[in-house]
């Protein structure tokens, strides 16, 4: 059976989180979870293009429950300002959507000095995720989906001794490294979960081939090469609609038969309904995703351990 927006149950009195909320697969994300009722709080760096999105999403559900903050992945400090922020307002969070990304950009750093790709779509988003940590063990069975890539099989795993990639920067080679720490947290997580026995989950998803900016974005700052105009012309051509690949990470999210653990992604790999994927590059895994918590938590300063967030409750 193809799965579709459609399929999304009622989400009523559930608020979710997407980040980069304000374009594409987020966007998307939103117009999904906010239709089906949810509260969506749409986190977003650019300010401007998410007061258009929030637009956009009452444009096509005028009774949508919306709000916007302001969150810059490649930040700390502002990962900790947004987190405070939504928890001040929200004591449960039943669904945080870990969207947002860069692809083959040019070397660049993070606020913090962390290799833009990696401090971005990972390490922000391991120190958002912990911060949330509490408001997402509080609700009755929430889900945390980390959207990763295809292009998981060409990274490696991070290496402790040279986070930054320097001196062997290369911009695909830094998205897969990201997209592969992406993938590893999203098992890391769900394997917290089931050792502090909550009922929270984690899933991931990935988009596929999809027709959004991201491609565009590559492109324009001349990171990706010759395989970045490749990857667009082909992605113009043969690509998703944003609303058919934002359908993996939505099941994920939202369908009540989807387990812990499960990795969503299009039938035909980079086109299709999104169908459950099998777990892949297990060997080595355990280490691999024991590597990444490491890393993650000497860079960031942030500490993300499921069973003292939960004691800490209990208390």
């Amino acid at each position: 059976m193809t799965w579709t927006q459609r399929d999304i149950p009622d989400l009523t009195g559930r608020t979710a989180v997407v980040t980069g909320a304000n374009g594409g697969l987020g966007l998307e994300t939103t117009l999904g979870l906010a239709g089906a009722g949810a509260h969506v709080v749409m986190a977003a760096r650019n300010q401007t293009k998410a007061a258009d999105a929030e637009a956009a999403v009452r444009a096509a559900h005028p009774d949508a429950s919306l709000e916007i903050v302001e969150l810059d992945l490649g930040s700390l400090a502002s990962v900790r300002n947004a987190a405070d922020e939504i928890l001040d307002r929200h004591a449960a969070i039943d669904i945080l959507v870990n969207n947002a990304g860069l692809m083959a950009m040019p070397e660049r750093r993070t606020a913090d000095g962390f290799e833009m790709q990696f401090g971005v779509n990972h390490l922000g988003h391991f120190a958002f995720t912990a911060h949330l940590l509490a408001a997402l063990l509080r609700a009755d069975a929430a889900r945390v989906v980390t959207v990763t890539s295809t292009a998981h099989h060409m990274g490696s795993t991070v290496d402790p001794d040279n986070v930054n990639l320097e001196g062997k920067y290369e911009p695909w080679r830094a998205y897969g490294r990201a997209k592969l720490a992406n993938y590893h947290f999203g098992i890391g997580l769900q394997r917290q979960f089931e050792l502090a026995d909550v009922a929270a989950i984690s899933l991931l998803a990935h988009p596929g081939l999809s027709n959004t900016d991201l491609q565009a974005t590559t492109v324009a700052e001349g990171g990706g090469g010759r395989l970045g105009g490749f990857f667009h012309t082909l992605t113009q051509k043969t690509g998703m609609r944003p609303s058919d690949g934002a359908r993996s990470q939505l099941r994920a999210a939202t369908d009540p038969r989807a387990k812990g653990g499960q990795f969503y992604g299009p039938l035909f790999v980079t086109n299709g309904p999104p169908v459950a994927k099998p777990i892949l590059r297990q060997l080595g895994l355990d280490q691999s995703v024991e590597t990444l918590w490491m890393v993650s938590e000497r860079e960031t300063g942030v500490v993300l351990d499921v069973a003292a967030a939960k004691a800490d409750l209990g208390a």
